[in-house]
């Protein structure tokens, strides 16, 4: 019952989504170069949408911080808004991706939501700037790029609802409203970039990690979930 691992910088995940001609029109039809190019068409465009606003950043400007020419990015993007919604469909993506790998098929349901928080603080703290990216711009977006945002954050939110509802499965947690409970655990990894300035003074995000889920679990559990917890902590002090 250790911590999951603390994984180097490494860019965002991408998925067929990022190519689903559907979701976002390229003039390229190679998957794999068009995942590559918008990978990294992304990479910079969510550093300065992040740091001067999405209004304040051209696509002049993301070419010159991706190191590609204007004409190229519109081969893989056709506005301004486009690379925004490929920006927020990345940082979705990624948890999507790495959440689900980072539960054991052994962890029992408490330590299955542990993972689950954690995973989703590290990847926060890896991508602060992209999370809150999704903050800050979202509104930008056309009315139904902003309902296919919502639509991928409900799917990504079911990641940790199927945790809550394992726990509440196993007698380990009281009846709560699943849905309100998933969006404080998400709004609590959020939180950690969005007031890194202040809440970096006062701890880590180990300690943050471990605070919060105790906060949580007492919050919800009940007397056999509190004794699985005892049992949950002892064998983190453990650990090699």
């Amino acid at each position: 019952m250790t911590n999951p691992p603390l994984r180097s910088k490494k860019p965002l995940a991408h998925s067929n989504m990022a190519f689903d001609q559907t979701v976002v029109k390229s003039q390229v039809t190679d998957e794999k170069l068009v995942l590559r190019r918008r990978e990294q068409i992304v990479a910079a465009a969510i550093d300065l949408f992040s740091h001067q606003g999405y209004y304040r950043t051209s696509i002049q400007d993301i070419a010159r911080k991706a190191g590609v020419s204007i004409g190229l990015i519109y081969q893989y993007a056709q506005t301004k808004e486009d690379v925004l919604l490929l920006s927020l469909i990345s940082v979705l993506e990624t948890y999507k991706q790495e959440i689900p790998l980072s539960v054991k098929p052994t962890d029992d349901p408490l330590e299955a939501l542990w993972t689950t928080l954690a995973t989703y603080c590290r990847i926060i703290d890896r991508h602060r700037s992209a999370a809150v990216l999704t903050y800050r711009s979202t509104k930008s977006l056309r009315p139904d790029q902003q309902q296919f945002i919502k639509q991928l954050e409900i799917e990504t939110n079911e990641l940790v609802a199927k945790r809550l509802r394992d726990c509440i499965a196993a007698g380990l947690f009281r009846e709560i409203d699943v849905d309100l409970v998933t969006y404080q655990l998400v709004l609590y990894a959020h939180t950690w970039a969005l007031k890194y300035w202040r809440l970096s003074q006062m701890t880590t995000i180990k300690s943050y990690i471990e605070k919060g889920f105790d906060f949580f679990v007492h919050a919800m559990a009940t007397p056999k979930g509190l004794a699985q917890y005892r049992r949950f902590l002892a064998a983190k002090r453990h650990a090699p």
